[in-house]
């Protein structure tokens, strides 16, 4: 069977993949499997030598692979040309720190039982890692995934989203093309395909949904394999009554609207305090009224494109419209436009918790705004909903906006400015509650995560027995009980036995 992949921009086909069923999935996962313990054995400086030759061949096939983007997902040009980039980022950060990261640790002798022994925590990869995409940013999060695993010694098998398949193809396509180990590739199809990855792989990362993560969840369980997972988000913006608004207004419309809104970081709610409200609001109509939407070329010509799918459009329109019929108004915007599944950037305001704009994830070109009196009850409203994927706060002092950071229940949180935490590799990308479990990059932890972490202890005096070995006598018991009394109490009386 095949999929037809269509342009979200004006509904026609731009390109047709294989709907690969279960038992190709199992093939091509134990033929990749073959190949793992070679990979693994090459060593880290051989494995980074190729991601460096595929870094290269990526900016090379940049403006390819942007174009193929851009018909499946209706982004602007200048959104299309992000994700290469982003990758070649990834790539040199790890094949400059991996090696450090996956260095055997040597740590010391703790007490008297491992005085004469060598103790290393030896890190090695989980042999076949599964990586799950969606449709916002094909190439960026299959890459930025795969690309620390391939270096902690797995093979990777990538499933991106149906609606977007061939960017992803076209990038993976790059790694034969430079005559790489065949230990990475692209599997497509609907979503039979990603449940047969995650019963034949060993470690699955999964970007998407909050209900597809469940699910993989409760399948990885059942396996009792490991799993990462970054979920859906409802990500909060603070601006307090100090925020610079010029700063704030821009950034809560480039955060709330690039790509469309379709970002599980994007901003998808506003808190301002009172005295600052108007004055912002009609700062975000007046960035909004600028914003040109349509189908882009590679000129530069819009800044809003199209919703991935008609799905996405359909809750957009839902959320919007019902928040209108609840009381709310929409300063701009708020309804579909155009040929395909364009819908206009839309600043609501009269916004309340009880609609589901404010509760729900919208993924869309929406910028609801709710006034509140001070800090505190922005924390409290930031912090009333069952995601914590990231939040923004703007204020003039830092310091200030920091304390009000660990307040806030989220993995992440950017003060004056947005998404920043997403180009920061050495710190953690974590959903909290139902935005995720686990995270991904952070320095060490975004290679480690790949590798099971292998316990290796040896003796480096070998006499014929130890001293707690069989047989068991009274004399030598009473010695080892009083020696690990000595050694082990923190005060003279009970090291002397005398209590």
């Amino acid at each position: 069977m095949s999929i037809e992949v269509r342009s979200p921009a004006d509904g026609s086909v731009v390109g047709v993949v294989n709907d690969q069923r279960a038992d190709e999935v199992t093939e091509t996962v134990e033929r990749l499997r073959e190949h793992q313990t070679s990979w693994e054995d090459g060593g880290f400086a051989e494995r980074a030598r190729w991601l460096r030759r595929y870094r290269d061949w990526l900016l090379d096939n940049e403006d390819a692979i942007a174009r193929a983007l851009q018909s499946e997902t209706g982004k602007p040009w200048a959104e299309a040309t992000m994700e290469v980039p982003y990758a070649a980022d990834v790539i040199n950060y790890y094949t400059k720190h991996g090696e450090r990261f996956l260095t055997d640790e040597t740590p010391r002798a703790h007490g008297p039982m491992t005085l004469t022994k060598r103790q290393r925590a030896v890190h090695r990869p989980y042999p076949v890692v599964g990586v799950i995409t969606p449709w916002n940013f094909p190439v960026a999060l299959s890459l930025m995934d795969a690309i620390p695993a391939l270096l902690a010694g797995a093979v990777v098998v990538v499933k991106p989203s149906e609606f977007t398949p061939l960017a992803t193809s076209a990038a993976l396509a790059g790694w034969a093309e430079i005559g790489a180990p065949p230990v990475l590739t692209c599997l497509t199809g609907y979503g039979d395909t990603g449940a047969a990855l995650v019963d034949t792989v060993d470690y699955v990362q999964f970007t998407g949904s909050t209900r597809t993560g469940t699910a993989i969840a409760a399948r990885a369980a059942q396996r009792l394999i490991p799993y990462g997972l970054e979920l859906g988000g409802k990500d909060p913006m603070l601006v307090l009554s100090d925020a610079d608004l010029d700063r704030a207004a821009n950034a809560a419309v480039w955060g709330g609207i690039c790509n469309s809104g379709q970002m599980c970081t994007s901003v998808e709610r506003i808190y301002v305090e009172a005295p600052v409200y108007e004055d912002f609001v009609n700062r975000v109509v007046e960035r909004v009224r600028e914003l040109r939407q349509g189908a882009d070329d590679t000129s530069y010509h819009y800044d809003v494109g199209a919703l991935a799918n008609q799905a996405q459009a359909d809750i957009v329109r839902r959320h919007v419209d019902e928040a209108i019929t609840a009381g709310a108004k929409a300063l701009i915007g708020g309804k579909p436009t155009g040929t395909g599944t364009f819908f206009e950037p839309t600043v609501l305001v009269d916004v309340d918790h009880s609609m589901a704009c404010m509760r729900e994830e919208t993924f869309g070109p929406t910028l609801p705004i709710m006034k509140v009196a001070d800090a505190d009850e922005a924390v409290r409203l930031a912090n009333d909903t069952p995601y914590g994927l990231s939040a923004t706060v703007f204020t003039r002092d830092v310091d200030r906006g920091e304390r009000i950071a660990r307040r806030i229940e989220a993995g992440a949180v950017n003060v004056n400015d947005v998404f920043t935490n997403l180009f920061a590799l050495p710190l953690p990308m974590a959903g909290w509650k139902q935005s995720g479990m686990g995270a991904r990059n952070g320095g060490p932890h975004g290679i480690r995560k790949y590798c099971r972490t292998q316990a290796i202890v040896s003796s480096r005096v070998t006499p014929k027995a130890e001293p707690m070995w069989y047989p068991y006598r009274p004399l030598r018991g009473k010695l080892l009980r009083r020696i690990t009394r000595l050694v082990m109490a923190r005060d003279v009386r009970r090291r002397l036995g005398l209590r």
